[in-house]
């Protein structure tokens, strides 16, 4: 049995206030095998955050070597060493890191896998140098627990088990056990900042406190490694999870018992089990190494016990300056990242993956049709904001699946479809957010995704031989597509001397508002993240993104549309950066998500950069001009780290070497994204094919080929009271229950009544009026609810031009 030894307390509780680490991460990494339920990160030499027993629980904060001679130096590994980090192998997530002292005195060689059958990080460690040299030094092991996704509130012990020393962690029923294939020499579980083994070494480089626990604090544990005078410079670490001190400890001693090199045969071997993708090297710039590292990138960060399910990235943007208070980071699910993932698989040829997504989807979407804007895997939201293209992305993800011919064979993915175009239809057109998830209001991105996404759905219905519904639908989308212009498309463009009408970011108007300000010309936007003392509010006319991109993309605007190449203008003049790498493009203009101008972190505030998926984006675009897409793919992968890593986000500015920051190269926000490497796969795809991957057959026939039918029809509802109409407009009143209309044209001297029809399909009933004989006129009318048989209680009007 294991031994908690508590006789020697740590001083200085609770420690200093917890931080993560850096997101710019160096690697990631996992088993192949679903048994293995464990992911480790590593930044800057060290292992960072590990997750445990699902991917979205980070356990530590990192676990990394202290190294002293005990008398003139102390090193901090990933603080003090010159560090390189690759892959072991090109076709798995193996890494190797070479640690050296600036002094070329020594250096630490790691190779870092995970146990291929088991939750155990399994780090080989040799140490190099002059054997006098080594015979002095003294390494440390340092972990930091961050158990169950917190830096407050850990216990850390000292264990004695099968005649060894290991150190422990746990927060209830989650426990973390440290050990190494070595003995531990010295142990000390101190608090972070005050009593932990860092603090004593780096005092005069001796571990000169042993406490053998430590409890309810931000912690670091210190175990010296016994390296026997020198003698042994190589062994291996592990660091194993459980729910139990028991399965932990057991976990570690298994593996370790198992030698390093047969584990690491094994990971690899399962990693080589992935076969039957795309062959996409023809067209990629570097023959194929970000392919393969996007879609072993792309597995890696789906979960293990909730199948299916995909986090948008193994990262905490800006973590060295994050506390417990964040505690989601990037480790969550949005359906618009995971369908993005998903999509990128399917491109690459992998569609299980994708079919697990779409299962696991319709297991976690809302009653009312909707999903969450992000969630735990456990479908628990975290944000509670409404994004109408997250609700629109699981369709567009079953319809490529319906395509392929590879839907789920035992469950029905029609009642996800319709319950998502329900929930689209009844609370748009507004969104609560839009994908850069700050303002509400009508959004090109959302309204493409909208659009692309209801005509998609029709298309299940009438393969259904459901035509009333079908019909309904696409005349919604119809809806739609004839007011983007009237809705996102200045006429007063200020921007770029010469183009007057362009696309913008976002006509700012709340869901809920009955009656919206619709004029793109009007609006005025608040911009979160903006610093002190800077302007805040602008006209939403003079702020753009180029969203508008998904139009084309979707098959709802040609790429040649004159609004389509105006709006590029104005991106391009406001938004592009060229870097050493190739072309990339912000959000929006005055955007304050990203580093600030000093190079520090993002803590609320600061300056957008440039996003590479963009540059993704972009290259789609290209393609579908017929022109040459190969500056867009060589960007991507020149802004990829040696690793094979994309970035959130990459430094726009001039090179500031003080703060680590180069342009095109890398910021502190989230890496790897897995947006931005789906959107790499999709672009070499869509060069392969000469066709954009994305682009929906049925939505570009109806739009582009067959042309919209010529009926502009006005739609009011609850969320959308309409004041005015055009003559000739034909006005369709809907509402989310059965009722009876009575309205009349003359003031109520006649009254009409009709019954709507009713969508049971949709939970939707509608009445049509024709509005050519009422020009001049008022439309009054009122509900009778035919369920609770009663009246609405108030009259509403809509005036004919």
């Amino acid at each position: 049995m294991a031994k908690l030894l508590t006789q020697k307390p740590a001083f200085g509780a609770p420690g200093i206030t917890p931080r993560w680490t850096q997101s710019n991460k160096a690697g990631i990494g996992t088993a192949y095998n679903t048994a293995s339920q464990v992911w480790f990160t590593l930044w800057n030499g060290a292992i960072t955050e590990v997750y445990y027993p699902t991917v979205d629980q980070p356990q530590i904060r990192d676990l990394q070597f202290l190294i002293t001679d005990g008398k003139s130096f102390f090193h901090e590994e990933k603080r003090h060493l010159k560090t390189q980090t690759a892959l072991i192998w090109d076709d798995a997530l193996g890494y190797k890191i070479v640690n050296k002292d600036l002094e070329e005195r020594y250096q630490i060689e790691k190779e870092i896998i995970s146990d291929p059958h088991a939750a155990c990080v399994l780090q080989k460690t040799r140490i190099l140098g002059d054997a006098n040299f080594l015979a002095s030094l003294q390494i440390y092991a340092l972990l930091a627990p961050h158990m169950n996704n917190a830096g407050w509130e850990n216990n850390g012990y000292v264990v004695e088990v099968a005649g060894r020393k290991l150190l422990a962690a746990n927060k209830g029923d989650r426990w973390a056990v440290l050990g190494a294939t070595v003995p531990f020499k010295r142990l000390s579980c101190g608090y972070a900042g005050t009593s932990d083994g860092w603090q004593d070494l780096s005092e005069n480089y001796c571990l000169d406190n042993e406490f053998d626990h430590a409890t309810n604090g931000n912690l670091a544990l210190t175990a010296e490694l016994d390296l026997s005078g020198g003698a042994t410079t190589e062994f291996i670490l592990g660091l194993a999870f459980g729910d139990s001190l028991e399965r932990a400890t057991s976990t570690l001693m298994q593996s370790l018992n198992i030698p390093f090199e047969t584990q690491k045969q094994t990971f690899h071997q399962q990693w080589q089990r992935l076969h039957g993708l795309e062959s996409l090297d023809r067209v990629a710039g570097d023959g194929g190494c970000l392919f393969k590292s996007s879609v072993r990138q792309l597995l890696a960060h789906e979960d293990k016990v909730y199948s299916g399910a995909m986090i948008a990235s193994l990262s905490i943007p800006w973590g060295e300056a994050q506390s417990d208070s964040n505690s989601g980071g990037y480790h969550l699910v949005w359906t618009r990242d995971m369908v993005s993932s998903a999509m990128g698989l399917v491109a690459a040829g992998e569609t299980d993956t994708a079919v697990r997504s779409l299962i696991y989807l319709m297991s976690v979407q809302h009653e009312d049709g909707g999903f969450a804007q992000n969630f735990w895997l456990n479908g628990e939201p975290y944000w509670k904001g409404i994004q109408l293209d997250e609700v629109a992305f699981p369709i567009l993800l079953a319809w490529k699946l319906s395509e392929l011919g590879k839907l789920p064979q035992t469950f029905d993915v029609y009642p996800m479809v319709i319950k998502g175009a329900s929930y689209l239809i009844r609370q748009g057109p507004a969104t609560g957010q839009e994908r850069w998830e700050e303002n509400s209001g009508y959004s090109p991105s959302t309204i493409a995704c909208s659009i692309a996404a209801l005509i998609c759905a029709a298309g299940f219905a009438r393969e259904r031989e459901d035509t009333t519904t079908a019909q309904y639908i696409e005349e919604y989308a119809d809806f739609l597509k004839d007011h983007i212009e009237t809705w996102m498309v200045t006429t007063e463009g200020t921007l770029v001397p010469d183009v007057k009408r362009h696309f913008i970011r976002i006509t700012p108007a709340q869901p809920d508002d009955p009656h919206p300000n619709e004029d793109p010309n009007g609006g005025r936007l608040t911009i979160s993240s903006r610093p002190s003392g800077c302007q805040s509010e602008f006209p939403a006319k003079e702020i753009v993104d180029p969203g508008f991109l998904l139009l084309v993309r979707y098959g709802i605007l040609s790429a040649y549309d004159p609004l389509i190449v105006d709006s590029l203008k104005v991106i391009d003049a406001l938004i592009k950066v060229d870097t050493p790498n190739g072309p990339c493009w912000g959000r929006y203009n005055h955007d304050g998500y990203g580093q600030n101008p000093d190079g520090s972190a993002y803590t609320g505030t600061g300056q957008g950069r440039a996003w590479p998926l963009l540059t993704g984006e972009r290259g789609h675009y290209a393609l579908a001009m017929g022109e040459d897409v190969t500056p867009y793919i060589q960007a991507m992968e020149q802004f990829a780290t040696d690793t094979g890593l994309l970035a959130e986000q990459v430094w726009d500015r001039a090179d500031l070497p003080e703060a680590h920051m180069f342009l095109g190269e890398p910021t502190g926000s989230a890496m790897p994204l897995m947006w931005a490497h789906a959107e790499y796969i999709k672009l070499l795809r869509s060069a392969q094919d000469d066709r954009v991957f994305d682009l929906i057959e049925i939505v570009a026939k109806r739009y582009l080929i067959d042309g919209l039918p010529q009926v502009s029809r006005e739609v009011w509802k609850f969320n959308r009271q309409i004041l005015n109409i055009g003559a000739n407009q034909p006005l369709r009143i809907q509402a989310n229950a059965a009722f009876k209309l009575r309205w009349s044209v003359d003031r109520w001297q006649t009254v009409e009544t009709t019954e709507a029809h009713f969508l049971p399909t949709l939970a939707l009933a509608y009445v049509d009026i024709e509005t050519s004989h009422c020009k001049g006129k008022n439309i009054d009318f009122t509900f009778f609810w035919t369920q609770s048989e009663s009246w609405e209680g108030r009259n509403y009007h809509v005036s004919v031009a």
